[in-house]
């Protein structure tokens, strides 16, 4: 079905598609378009949304729901983001599946709330206190917005963890004709058969991909922000603090091939390689286009876990390597970690709430 929507739009019918079936949120420019769609559309298809009263009451709401069973999202921009950190680091230590949309616009504070950014990049990773695994994924425009709307809402639940997904808010209020399919395959929680005396909510075999338990579904089940044991109450002995720190880094370790996704091109003879995601991505492929010499591409779909080794094979060899980033500098620090030798490191910042051009590109291109 092809069809015209903006990428708020394209990413409330591809959380609808997917199965969610709670959303729980709080107004905010430039994400509200998001919460409308929800609020008009999941009471008809047996699910909830509610309002909450502030963005610190929407992400513990959507963990009580993912917790008794109903895949839950929300979505917000900077400052209920910021907001939401406690949630967040809370739902990775508890290993229940949310979605967090965040429709990045500039900051800090109030900042400018009609207008477009990527600063939120480094928060999404660490935002919140202490090792914790989440994953983040940024589209480049609104039929990709759909298409890793879905990706979210699958890896959270396989993999038991937090998914945000960085928008911007070009992204969020563009509008482009988008192929946009009648149904999808739908990745949903596998109920556990296990007997309910022998049930472990963090057992070493229930970490992902694996079956796990609801409240309400019979099994004895404790939540807890602690160090806990496999039963989930909490303890304070060396051999568990490790195990339960290990145990969510695994979630990440264990399927970094699962979650890497990039679209490159590799072209050998370039001595140029771009590095971007979503929004400024776009405008430095038009770029490439435009520009009459071989020129290595790479945008990330997935930024975390970040794809150090992708990056070091794609670097190597090349004398320079360009990031255009909508914020003082956040994504060329990950990168100028993977260089090595005499490769030199061209970064493109703009922070005054419009998008980079291809025009700008080419100015650093040369």
């Amino acid at each position: 079905m092809r069809k015209l929507a903006s990428g708020n739009e394209a990413c409330a019918d591809a959380a609808i598609m997917a199965g969610i079936r709670f959303f729980g949120g709080y107004p905010i420019t430039p994400s509200t378009e998001i919460a409308e769609i929800m609020a008009g559309r999941l009471p008809h298809i047996g699910g909830k949304f509610i309002q909450m009263e502030d963005e610190i009451a929407s992400i513990m709401s959507i963990i009580g729901a993912s917790a008794a069973g109903l895949p839950a999202m929300t979505a917000t921009s900077g400052p209920g983001f910021s907001l939401m950190q406690e949630g967040l680091g809370y739902a990775a230590m508890v290993e229940v599946p949310i979605v967090i949309v965040n429709v990045m616009r500039g900051g800090p504070a109030t900042g400018l709330p009609t207008k477009g950014a990527q600063a939120d990049f480094q928060q999404a990773k660490w935002g919140t206190h202490g090792d914790h695994p989440v994953v983040a994924l940024a589209p480049n425009g609104v039929e990709e917005t759909f298409n890793l709307t879905v990706r979210a809402v699958e890896i959270s639940q396989r993999l038991r963890v937090p998914v945000v997904l960085l928008l911007d808010e070009f992204i969020g209020h563009m509008r482009e004709i988008i192929s946009q399919p009648e149904k999808i395959e739908v990745f949903r929680r596998q109920r556990t058969r296990v007997p309910s005396v022998d049930y472990l909510h963090y057992d070493d075999d229930n970490n992902y991909n694996a079956p796990y338990a609801a409240f309400g579904e019979g099994y004895s089940i404790h939540l807890t922000g602690l160090v806990h044991r496999k039963d989930g109450f909490p303890i304070n002995d060396h051999p568990t603090i490790v195990w339960n720190a290990n145990r969510l880094l695994k979630k990440i370790e264990d399927n970094l091939a699962y979650l890497e996704d990039n679209y490159e091109e590799d072209e050998k003879d370039a001595d140029t390689l771009i590095v971007a995601f979503g929004s400024a991505g776009r405008s430095a492929y038009e770029a490439k286009l435009l520009w009459n010499k071989p020129l290595a591409y790479i945008r990330l779909r997935t930024v975390w876990p970040f794809p150090d080794a992708t990056i070091r094979r794609l670097a190597r060899g090349r004398k320079r390597v360009i990031v255009p980033e909508m914020n003082q500098g956040q994504l060329c620090r990950e990168v100028q970690r993977c260089l090595t030798g005499d490769t030199e490191l061209l970064t493109i910042n703009k922070v005054d709430g419009t998008m980079i051009t291809p025009q700008e590109v080419l100015e650093v291109l040369g």
